[in-house]
């Protein structure tokens, strides 16, 4: 089964808003809940449709993230917590975009960190660290879902440009098989970069400060 990544970005703050916070929101910030809500019901019926139990709706897992618990004992909790998180992130980021399709990213992308740090690319700089690396430290534990996906990663915007200029410095010694993908990774971080770059320093009320990855 193949798996998609994709990426948008946001100010870590606004998520973490939700997390815990009963309902106590802004006016603007309970519209995008509001949303929230009927995206979730709308991927549930979805799963519904398909057969897929998880044993907690995604509407429940988001109003226990609102709630600031994840205390579910159900066996696939992990997999509702992550998609009801990932819709407060989407609710909050810029639109997202494609990294790409993979049949097994997670191998994939372990044997680029292995080569990458047989060149000496720093290890919080590797692709697979930060894909799979789940949440900024400052927000509270979600259970990871049970089959690994879906999943969130996440990169500070500062380091873009660092990891871009890290792998472009190797990709001539890496493995030809790795270099495309790597390449890709290339300019799409240089892209995110930019954007980042040219916002703080010219938009007022621009506070994006983090990219985050969505592993389906």
């Amino acid at each position: 089964m193949s798996h998609n990544i994709a990426y948008s970005t946001a100010d870590k703050a606004d998520v973490l808003a939700y997390l815990g916070s009963n309902g106590n929101l802004s006016g603007d910030q309970r519209r995008r809940l509001d949303g929230m809500r009927k995206d979730a019901r709308a991927l549930q019926d979805d799963l519904d449709r398909q057969g897929v139990d998880w044993g907690l709706s995604i509407p429940d897992a988001l109003d226990h993230l609102i709630a600031g618990r994840t205390d579910s004992d159900a066996e696939c909790a992990g997999n509702a917590y992550n998609s009801a998180l990932q819709h407060i992130i989407d609710h909050n980021a810029s639109d997202p975009s494609q990294l790409g399709t993979y049949s097994k990213p997670s191998t994939f992308f372990g044997l680029v960190d292995d080569e990458m740090r047989r060149l000496g690319v720093p290890a919080d700089l590797l692709p697979h660290g930060y894909f799979y690396g789940g949440l900024p430290d400052d927000f509270p534990y979600v259970p990871y879902s049970i089959d690994g996906y879906p999943a969130i990663g996440h990169l500070p915007l500062a380091k873009t440009k660092p990891a871009a200029d890290a792998y472009r410095a190797v990709l001539d010694r890496m493995d030809p098989d790795f270099r495309y993908d790597v390449q890709e990774l290339i300019d799409k971080l240089d892209f995110e970069h930019n954007e980042w770059e040219y916002a703080t320093k010219n938009v007022d009320w621009y506070t994006q400060d983090t990219l985050f990855f969505k592993l389906t």
